[in-house]
């Protein structure tokens, strides 16, 4: 493996500002309208009692996209390109695949929650759909990566307003606790809402529209310390949204205890509206769902077309023109119109969030595998190797039972 050209040097924060972006990006679509569901879900029928797990996440969340920072920083190529180099084209193929599905289906959920976002203000869902697609595809063919990635974080940036939502729901300081140390082990509803949880955590697109974004953005080696920084700032922000959602819901609706189901925007949206009123309570929810499902929809489809077009080995960067990349274009574009007329025939989001998640459960041996296998490929010093290497190797193989189990128990539940 080839490590890229190193840059000038440059002051320390000057370096950060230029390197900073794809992990903020992706864990800014880690929360995306699937995500804000599930946390909300556990807020509303668990309290604060799966709070704690959104903290221990974080350094899970960093452990994984770092490999993900240092492969593409190191050889200078995306995560499909280095599974075809090191494993063949049959296991790029069957890696790709899985990703394609589990993009497809991200996207729906994030085309569903800006649908029910734009039904809180009236507005009919074809409406809503139609001017989400002509934006994305505005983006994609208009700007550059950089800019693409600017707007991206932009939009996500919306999702902060959960943290002031929390704030305003006034949680009881005493219950949240006393919650924090109860974990019911032994209820299996729960540990079901764990590992969705858990499983929500490491999605397989991270992993490939991480490392193909800082290929894209042609970060040298001296560039590392400030890319892992990125992505340590933005694996505690997205995790402190999750933990965020489940404050407001459990100090709302979730001290009431019961089984509460919160599967709809509209569900959520007045699950809130008790502490801040109906037209707050619709405009800032609305404002932060918006905003992860808006960065999750530009993350995976960006993400399908940059990974089919690699393993296809044809151009695959928004630097490159339509008539250049008339392969990339073209699959970004598909992808953006099948999901949305799938959303528009009016599939139910719950079976999807059910559906999507099962799918990325499924795709994490995979997804983690590779990513572990590339990892104890790379040349000295940047190889995963020794104490450090055996403790990854033990979180993810712990994050893949546990997501595969939350998708046979989505199953069969």
């Amino acid at each position: 493996m080839s490590i890229a050209a190193p840059r000038r040097k440059l002051s320390n924060w000057k370096r950060f500002a230029l390197v900073a972006g794809p992990g903020l990006a992706v864990m800014l679509a880690d929360t995306d309208a699937g995500c804000i569901i599930t946390a909300a879900q556990s807020g509303a029928q668990w309290g604060f009692k799966l709070l704690l797990l959104q903290f221990i996440l974080m350094p899970v969340l960093y452990i994984v996209q770092e490999l993900t920072v240092r492969l593409g920083i190191v050889t200078g190529h995306g995560h499909a390109h280095l599974i075809k180099h090191h494993f063949g084209g049959f296991w790029a193929w069957i890696s790709a695949g899985t990703l394609i599905i589990s993009c497809i289906g991200a996207l729906l959920t994030e085309l569903s929650g800006l649908a029910g976002v734009g039904a809180l203000l009236n507005i009919p869902a074809g409406v809503t759909v139609s001017l989400v697609v002509a934006a994305l595809l505005a983006m994609a063919y208009a700007h550059t990566y950089l800019t693409f990635e600017r707007i991206a974080i932009g939009l996500g940036l919306f999702e902060l307003v959960f943290l002031g939502v929390a704030w305003l729901s006034h949680p009881d300081g005493a219950e949240m606790v006393r919650d924090l140390g109860s974990m019911p082990l032994g209820n299996s509803k729960y540990l079901f809402l764990l590992s969705a949880n858990i499983g929500a955590v490491v999605m397989p697109w991270m992993i490939f529209f991480q490392q193909s974004s800082v290929v894209e953005r042609r970060l040298g080696v001296e560039d590392l310390r400030f890319a892992r920084l990125d992505t340590a700032i933005g694996s505690v922000l997205t995790q402190l949204i999750m933990a965020a959602v489940i404050v407001a819901t459990a100090a709302t609706i979730g001290k009431d205890g019961g089984d509460q189901s919160l599967d709809t925007v509209e569900q959520i949206s007045g699950a809130i509206t008790p502490f801040l009123g109906e037209f707050a309570g619709k405009m800032l929810f609305g404002l932060g769902m918006s905003g992860g499902a808006m960065v999750g929809a530009i993350v995976v489809t960006l993400t399908a077309a940059r990974t089919l077009s690699e393993v296809l080995g044809v151009k695959h960067s928004l630097e490159h023109e339509p008539r250049e990349a008339v392969w990339f274009y073209g699959i970004y574009t598909a992808t953006l119109v099948v999901a949305a007329l799938v959303v528009l025939s009016g599939i139910n989001l719950i079976t999807l969030s059910v559906g999507v998640q099962v799918l990325n459960a499924l795709s994490l041996p995979i997804v983690l595998g590779f990513l572990f296998l590339l990892a104890r490929r790379l040349p000295e010093p940047y190889r995963l190797k020794g104490a450090y290497s055996a403790a990854c190797l033990v979180i993810m193989g712990l994050t893949t039972v546990l997501g595969v189990y939350s998708g046979v128990a989505g199953l069969w539940d």
